[in-house]
């Protein structure tokens, strides 16, 4: 992984808690035990077949600690042999892989070979082409249903920041704008609203998503923070009509 991939998810980091991020690490590591075990056991879970190795008995608790916090794993349990995930082996980079994987159905959307990847990366074994599709889209279904929930209650507080990052787009690297939107209510708790990528910064960007987000119900807010970018400073006014303050 580059740092310019590692910058979303240290900007998603600095910005607001990182329950997201560790909801999907634990949803992708739960699916891949699931296909790990499947592999093991010649079968899916109740499924009759006659390759059939051996059941499910159980589970049990393990921790698993990421850059996203403690994620509390349900490893599952074989009547006959073992099972525990490849990605928890000693020297797998899981984490940081599956890290990489987040922050790619975030920017542009997943890929297939992006999952099969990951699963090379983590060591997994047994899992075919159909099951490494089904993880891909699932994956994109819930951050796509994240990205584009209803924003419900009032966020007086507003702060906006972005970086940069490198993305592949028609065969080639580029240097593609991401933005996020942290908002804060009156109790103080803090969430990430919106994200969205962008070839620039310009004042037609802002507005697009400043507008996305009053779509999906962003109202009250009172004050913006961010860089004292022109592009920003024109969107904000016009779409929020709002005071804004320059961070530091």
């Amino acid at each position: 992984m580059t740092e310019d991939r590692l910058a979303l998810f240290e900007l998603i980091d600095q910005s607001a808690d990182n329950d997201l991020v560790r909801d999907m690490l634990a949803f992708a590591a739960g699916r891949l035990m699931e296909m790990e075990v499947e592999a093991h056991t010649g079968a899916a879970p109740g499924a009759r077949s006659a390759d059939r190795k051996t059941y499910r008995n159980g589970y049990r608790e393990r921790a698993w600690d990421t850059r996203a916090g403690r994620i509390d794993l349900d490893i599952p349990k074989l009547r006959k042999g073992s099972y525990f995930p490849s990605f928890l082996e000693p020297r797998r980079t899981a984490e940081k892989a599956l890290t990489a994987v987040i922050q790619e159905a975030y920017i542009k959307g997943i890929s297939t070979r992006a999952v099969d990847d990951l699963v090379k990366a983590m060591g997994g074994t047994g899992i075919s082409k159909s099951q490494v599709s089904r993880l891909c889209e699932e994956i994109d279904e819930r951050v796509q249903a994240f990205l584009n929930r209803p924003i419900e209650g009032e966020w007086p507080y507003l702060w906006i920041d972005a970086t940069y990052i490198k993305s592949r787009q028609g065969g080639r690297i580029v240097s593609t704008a991401a933005i996020v939107a942290v908002g804060a209510n009156a109790e103080g708790k803090r969430e990430v609203l919106g994200l969205a990528t962008g070839e620039s910064e310009a004042e037609p960007f802002w507005k697009d998503f400043l507008r996305s987000l009053t779509a999906r119900g962003l109202r009250g807010v009172k004050l913006v923070i961010a860089d004292d970018h022109k592009g920003l400073r024109a969107a904000a006014s016009k779409v929020l009509n709002t005071s804004q303050q320059r961070c530091l």
